[in-house]
């Protein structure tokens, strides 16, 4: 006998569930979790019962230290975030419109995008089209990716090491890394050096969370090193003013330490390949349908070709 089909009711999840359901992934018991989202533990249990009939698979492994997620309650925990995100995204793109605005566009970036080229045109695209709104965010590289992959980021911009298969690529600008030195350092009179020379001294550097500070201690792990950085900051203008103090030595954007570089600082190459990269910009296939993303990507690449190539 074959198996009856279920009907698509049979598919209903309350999204309050999934939400439920996050906070006893991130808070470890149900009775934390049922507190965080103002329910009662009675409550919250019935709540997540319900949630393992609607699925068909048991959720969590329940004991007196917490709940643990099945492998089914993994795999759910994983959609469960997409959807919410998603969720979230329609709130606030929805209330755009109830306020005379036609819609959001997520933007996620890494922080030489962030910090050097990205602020003058989006002010320049914000100006021109005011229906629209953008959503901008500061991540990795790689964590812009997946972002873009599991559809919480309408466009992307990338450092081009990173893996972009499956997404609509085009270059964007040219995004050297240099190191800014005190002037008065031996080393800043040479003309070009390795960044693991650079890790021989005190170092200045953005926040331990930033894109570029994850990239650059990525470099340094694969030699096995741990860059010393006597203080971290949260901009290019900051880091550059402790340079000239002597405090450190720094790697950042050329353009930045051209722009934030001062008497008694002296710019010096990096010989490593990585150090020489271009921007790029992504989307999905699916953002590509989108006009308000389409149009936020063309003012993104200017002059250059509006055709994304796969």
């Amino acid at each position: 006998m074959s198996t009856p089909k279920r009907r698509t009711t049979d598919y209903r999840i309350d999204p309050f569930d999934l939400h439920l359901f996050a906070a006893v992934m991130a808070h470890g018991t149900i009775t934390a979790a049922a507190s965080a989202v103002n329910l009662s533990l009675a409550a919250a249990s019935a709540r997540l019962k319900h949630l393992e009939d609607a699925t068909g698979s048991r959720l969590l492994e329940r004991s007196k230290s917490g709940a643990v997620p099945t492998d089914a309650g993994r795999a759910l925990v994983r959609h469960a975030n997409r959807v919410l995100a998603e969720l979230e995204s329609l709130h606030v793109e929805m209330a755009s419109f109830g306020h005379g605005l036609r819609g959001t566009v997520r933007l996620l970036c890494n922080t030489a995008a962030m910090s050097e080229t990205l602020p003058r045109t989006i002010g320049q695209f914000l100006v021109k089209t005011p229906d629209l709104d953008v959503d901008v965010q500061e991540l990795p590289s790689e964590a812009v990716i997946d972002a873009l992959r599991h559809g919480t980021a309408d466009l992307g911009i990338v450092a081009d090491y990173v893996d972009t298969s499956g997404l609509l690529v085009q270059p964007w600008v040219d995004d050297r890394l240099v190191a800014l030195l005190p002037e008065r350092w031996p080393l800043g009179r040479r003309r070009s050096m390795a960044y693991g020379e650079l890790l021989e001294h005190p170092l200045v550097g953005l926040a331990r969370d930033s894109g570029l500070s994850r990239f650059l201690a990525a470099q340094a792990s694969r030699s096995g090193r741990v860059p010393r950085h006597r203080v971290r900051l949260g901009g290019f203008d900051a880091v550059a003013e402790l340079v000239v103090a002597g405090v450190g030595a720094a790697v950042m954007p050329e353009s930045a330490a051209v722009r934030f570089g001062k008497a008694g600082t002296r710019i010096v190459a990096l010989s490593d390949s990585w150090s020489r990269r271009e921007l790029l910009v992504c989307m999905t296939t699916a953002g590509s349908e989108l006009p308000s993303v389409c149009a936020l990507a063309d003012a993104l690449l200017g002059a250059r070709s509006k055709v994304f190539s796969q």
